[in-house]
């Protein structure tokens, strides 16, 4: 049963208050999670080739077929249950549409996590006394 007119406006109302009260929550949602098939694919493709050729190899005593049948059989499956590295954008679009070089986060300005247990330890052991 497809929604009323009232519950769509409540649902993209939400929505809206979702994406501007946290962003990152809001496009982690709406994305898609496509699970990489293909990957899935080529990667057994490749694993069963790497075990036949394994396995041809130890019936002819062909000892160096064998390591490359396991070193195909190893790679197929490495390429299938690794997940592709997602790249971040390249730079920041101007207002009159050119384009510039990301900026690089400055290090002085952040804390690393043992500056950040030190500050805290600090604190605690300031507020004892």
């Amino acid at each position: 049963m497809p929604l009323s007119e009232y519950e769509q406006r409540v649902l993209e109302q939400m929505e809206r208050q979702l994406t501007s009260d946290d962003p990152r929550l809001a496009t982690t949602l709406t994305s898609s999670g496509r699970k990489p098939v293909l990957r899935y694919i080529l990667g057994g493709v490749g694993a069963l080739v790497g075990l036949l050729l394994l396995v041809i190899g130890a019936a002819a005593s062909l000892v160096w077929l064998g390591v490359l049948g396991f070193i195909v059989m190893f790679a197929a499956v490495a390429v299938a249950f690794t997940k592709p590295r997602k790249s971040g954008p390249a730079g920041v679009v101007r207002p009159d549409g050119s384009t510039a070089p990301r900026p690089t986060a400055k290090k002085s300005s952040k804390k690393g996590f043992m500056d950040r247990i030190e500050e805290r330890w600090d604190r605690r052991s300031d507020g004892g006394r």
